[in-house]
């Protein structure tokens, strides 16, 4: 009988890019609808509320994107913070 081996999660890209997509789907629909909303309840002409549409559907892009980043290369590296030096103690 053969065995059906798994790959571990970190190695499923086709479960990363099956959820990748999703999440940007849901993403830019969502952001659309709402910069559509915005733009309905905020501004009177259709130039203006096409630009808060595409506004939303950027931002809706841009967060997917970063996220499936995320997804890929593992988390953001974590920066530290340093207390800085006195001038007194680099003369030393």
């Amino acid at each position: 009988m053969a065995e059906d081996k798994q790959s571990p999660p970190q190695y499923d890209l086709s479960a990363k890019w099956d959820s990748c997509l999703d999440l940007s789907v849901r993403r830019f629909m969502y952001s659309s609808l709402a910069g559509a909303f915005g733009g309905l309840l905020l501004f009177k002409t259709p130039v203006t509320r096409w630009a808060s549409v595409a506004f939303g559907a950027g931002v809706g892009i841009g967060t997917a994107y970063t996220e499936c980043s995320y997804k890929f290369d593992g988390s953001p590296p974590k920066l530290s913070c340093t207390p800085p030096t006195s001038s007194q103690e680099e003369k030393e």
